[in-house]
């Protein structure tokens, strides 16, 4: 590795050209990075005392399988973003000086259109693509030479390359009058030029070391460089337009971009089991593709597979598959938001494209992932479980009798995971605040088009509380809803039974109900379905409202249906019971009054740590082990030893996730002991109470949200 200080612009003169190779990520500056560099640049060069300006590093592969002769082109590991970036300065710039009078055309030396353009855009005296300085990849690279060329756009343009080079194009336009100083921050510019010597150096750790400056990488830059960078340009070349590219094409570049990564996430899911953290997927990957080709697979089976699998996820995600049907299912479930939900969707989809699944099989999983998705949110049910709950859905699926396992598994699932049945949503779904809650139009569109053929386009109407929002409620009102329409109003207003839909909510205003119903374009003459009920209505108050509320909760239960299977079948599927190691907590010394070595403080702190760790949800067993008292849902999240002087407590989570601020925990990851977990704490005092249920909860949250 050779690195050297160097002027930017001389830099760029003096290389013969840059190559952005193919397993690169396409050029991502925002606006937000445009800006910075553009005040660092009339910073710089309105200030006579500063003599230069640090824009980062550039390192290329100068030797090697690339080197072909000393005047080879130079094959960007590294600085692409600010390379780029500032190409379409320099392009803007020339622009601008070719439109000034011939005497202004060369306001600084060296910085005339020409000069500009053959110096640090092109190579005037050579061909094809040597004859410019910077080829992009493929996303990027006929957008750039468009510009250069003076070109119109191409059909399928970079949107990053277009939306910057109109900012420098509006920014040089608002400095006419100081294109000097623009002219000589650009000259002050200075970088680090580092070459590599591809026989000799690693440029993929060299890369993945350099993710510090400009914008971040994406995981899925890492992933897509640790793929493609070591292997030859043949193979690059095929693996990247066959596959890659392909995948690029289908999420489109904004997508590509805020995406890439959650499905890269969902992929790996599938594929190991294991739920990594976001910023955490490339890792993830790295270890993943070392087992697949320590078990023989090869890598472009590995792409393939991927390719394959973001199909699945477009369809899904993106709007993009072609059945009507599951179309529309897809577009309900994205509407949710339950990103978790796709590592078990891109299971269902593979089996559905394998034939291993039925459409109409498949259409009915899709419908209760929604319902139990939904059901949930009504009913206040903490989502802290369900990245779990999906992960690991398909290990309880018979694949022989699909449908059917997956309705007990849903039926099966316990407390904190619950599907609830028809009577917890339907008296959740009456009172709820269905006006304040994410996504409201959700439910309005799926009540309103259910059994619809002819779809009715929510979003083109408004929500209208029939009883009025105003706080200032007319006399009207009052003696409608009658004396207790204070308590009425604050229970019922956002409710399901007094919320619709409407085109007039303007002309309806805070109108008293029956000029509502009757006035032209009222409810009785509304095409909406969720009015049908409001036409023969003769007062709403609150027995108006409860009723209402009735019908569509009664409606709701078959839009968002339960699974239903006959209790014989189900108890096919129930888990065989396990008989404990101990059934009694006399069998404990310190903690058991029949036992010689009984320590009433120490019962005492035990019978308050269980109460409080019991409480934390119903769901949570106790057992009772030969050894020590477990606490679980799953799997042990806290396992309590009873001692003369404390109560040791194991915690089953990783020591460097603890929060535990007073230093009362300890890491016993390499310790033998009972209980389960990395982490342990002594619990003495009733004072240490509330710190130590702290702690408990957050070993309880982990094995919630974590397979591991």
């Amino acid at each position: 590795m050779k690195a050297t200080e160097a002027k930017l612009l001389e830099f760029i003169k003096k290389s013969p050209q840059f190559i952005i190779p193919i397993y690169q990520r396409s050029y991502s500056w925002s606006n937000k990075e445009c800006e910075q560099l553009w005040e660092d640049i009339i910073r710089t060069g309105k200030n006579e005392n500063v003599q230069a300006h640090f824009v980062g590093s550039i390192v290329y592969i100068e030797k090697g399988i690339y080197h072909v002769t000393s005047q080879s082109p130079l094959l960007v590991i590294d600085g692409q973003q600010r390379l780029t970036t500032l190409t379409l300065l320099i392009a803007a710039l020339a622009n601008k000086l070719d439109a000034l009078p011939s005497d202004r055309k060369e306001i600084v030396e060296g910085f005339s259109p020409r000069k500009l353009r053959n110096y640090y855009l092109k190579n005037p005296e050579e061909e094809g693509e040597r004859y410019y300085k910077l080829i992009l990849s493929k996303t990027d690279k006929n957008s750039l030479l468009s510009i250069i060329d003076d070109k119109d756009w191409p059909a399928d343009h970079s949107l990053r390359i277009q939306e910057n080079f109109d900012y420098f194009k509006y920014q040089i336009d608002r400095y006419s009058d100081e294109l000097e100083v623009l002219c000589k921050g650009i000259a002050k510019l200075i970088l680090v030029d580092i070459s590599l010597n591809n026989n000799q150096d690693n440029p993929q750790l060299i890369f993945e070391s350099m993710n510090s400056t400009g914008k971040e990488l994406t995981q899925a830059d890492l992933i897509r460089n640790y793929i493609l960078m070591g292997l030859d340009i043949k193979d690059q070349e095929y693996l990247y337009e066959h596959y890659w590219r392909p995948m690029e094409l289908d999420f489109g570049q904004e997508a590509y971009t805020s995406d890439f990564d959650r499905f890269m996430r969902h992929f790996l899911i599938v594929k190991t089991g294991k739920i990594p953290r976001i910023n955490e997927v490339y890792a993830s990957f790295k270890e993943y593709a070392a087992l697949s080709r320590a078990r023989g697979v090869e890598i472009s089976d590995i792409v393939k597979d991927i390719r394959l699998y973001s199909k699945y996820y477009c369809n899904m995600t993106l709007n993009k598959e072609s059945d009507p049907d599951l179309n529309d299912i897809f577009n309900h479930i994205r509407e949710l938001r339950v990103d978790v939900a796709y590592p078990l969707l891109l299971e269902l989809y593979d089996d559905y494209r394998n034939k291993v699944l039925l459409k109409e099989d498949f259409i009915k999983i899709l419908k209760l992932v929604e319902s139990y998705v939904f059901r949930r949110n009504i009913c206040s049910i903490p989502t802290n479980s369900l990245n779990k709950t999906f992960s690991t859905f398909m290990k309880s699926v018979d694949r022989s009798r699909y449908l059917e396992s997956v309705e007990a598994h849903f039926i099966l699932l316990p407390s904190y995971r619950r599907f609830p049945n028809n009577s917890e949503f339907t008296k959740e779904l009456k009172i709820r605040d269905l006006y304040n809650i994410p996504r409201r139009r959700y439910w309005f569109n799926k009540v309103e088009n259910y059994n619809r053929k002819e779809h009715v386009e929510v979003s083109q109407y408004t929500i209208e509380h029939i009883m009025p929002q105003n706080d200032n409620l007319s006399e009207e009102w009052k003696r409608e809803l009658g004396s207790e329409w204070e308590r009425i109003r604050e229970t019922w207003l956002h409710t399901i039974g007094n919320l619709t839909l409407t085109g007039y909510n303007s002309e309806y205003s805070d109108k008293p109900f029956h000029v509502k119903r009757d006035m032209e374009n009222g409810f009785r003459d509304s095409p909406i379905k969720l009015n049908n009920s409001l036409r023969d209505v003769q007062m709403w108050n609150e027995d108006a409202i409860k009723e209402r509320a009735e019908k569509l909760s009664n409606l709701a239960v078959k839009i968002w249906e339960a699974p239903e299977l006959p209790e014989e079948v189900l108890e096919l599927y129930k888990p065989a019971s396990k008989a404990k190691e101990n059934q009694s907590i006399h069998d404990y010394p310190f903690i058991s009054q029949e036992n010689a070595s009984y320590v009433p403080e120490i019962k005492d702190l035990f019978d308050a740590l269980r109460k409080e760790v019991l409480a934390i949800d119903s769901s949570i067993n106790e057992d009772y082990l030969r050894r020590y008292i477990a606490y679980k849902v799953d799997t042990n999240f806290l396992d309590v030893v009873p001692q003369s002087k404390r109560l040791r407590l194991s915690l089953n989570m990783p020591y460097k996730e603890i929060d535990d601020p007073q230093n009362l925990t300890k890491d016993v990851s390499n310790i033998g002991r009972w209980g389960n977990g990395d982490v342990e704490v002594g619990f003495s005092s009733l004072n240490e109470l509330t710190y130590i249920i702290y702690l408990v909860k957050q070993s309880y949250d982990w094995q919630m949200n974590s397979e591991d």
